[in-house]
């Protein structure tokens, strides 16, 4: 059957039909691709929000009466720096989320919330706790657990590795000044 001047021809209904249906799937994969990335992201950020939420207090008092290094960035670098890392985690590990499934995806998963776990624990030692060696201690696992990150990241998506390479510098530099706090104010 077949109609003509402009209506659909009936001949073309399952060709159109097929279309919807792929249109409607693509949408739905986008859809998907968009709540991973957003649960990719929330994560990181959320850890670093409420980890400043409840260690912040001790910064004008008990922070800025400690003995301080020489090289101490100032206390409004760190928000963004920190900011900023979040944000990179959050992408590598979308970046993983979306390849298919393997023994070192799973690995790299597992050693990634080992060291957002590391990291979230980390402020509260040091300032909510003000514990200085015993964040220093944990700062060390902190960053051994980064570098295996980046070990599992790499075999996985080799990007995913090396943008996280500016969040190992930060930390190897937040190592060397626990450090020098604990050496200044023991």
């Amino acid at each position: 059957m077949r109609y003509e001047k402009g209506t659909i021809v009936l001949t073309k209904l399952p060709t159109l039909l097929c279309s919807l249906k792929k249109r409607s799937l693509v949408q739905i994969m986008k859809i998907s691709t968009v709540i991973k990335f957003v649960f990719s992201i929330l994560p990181p950020l959320a850890i670093g929000a409420i980890s400043g939420f409840y260690t912040s207090k001790a910064i004008p008092v008990w922070y800025a009466s400690l003995n301080q290094p020489s090289f101490n960035p100032p206390n409004w670098l760190f928000g963004p720096v920190w900011s900023t890392l979040y944000i990179l985690m959050g992408i590598s590990f979308f970046m993983i989320w979306q390849l298919p499934a393997s023994e070192a995806k799973r690995r790299a998963f597992q050693i990634y919330f080992i060291q957002l776990a590391l990291n979230f624990a980390w402020s509260f030692l040091f300032f909510f706790f003000k514990n200085i060696g015993l964040a220093l201690i944990e700062i060390m696992f902190l960053l051994l657990s980064i570098a295996t990150m980046l070990f599992w990241f790499h075999r996985v998506k080799p990007l995913a590795s090396f943008i996280n390479i500016p969040y190992l510098l930060w930390v190897t530099f937040a190592t060397c000044l626990n450090a020098a706090y604990y050496v200044l104010n023991h």
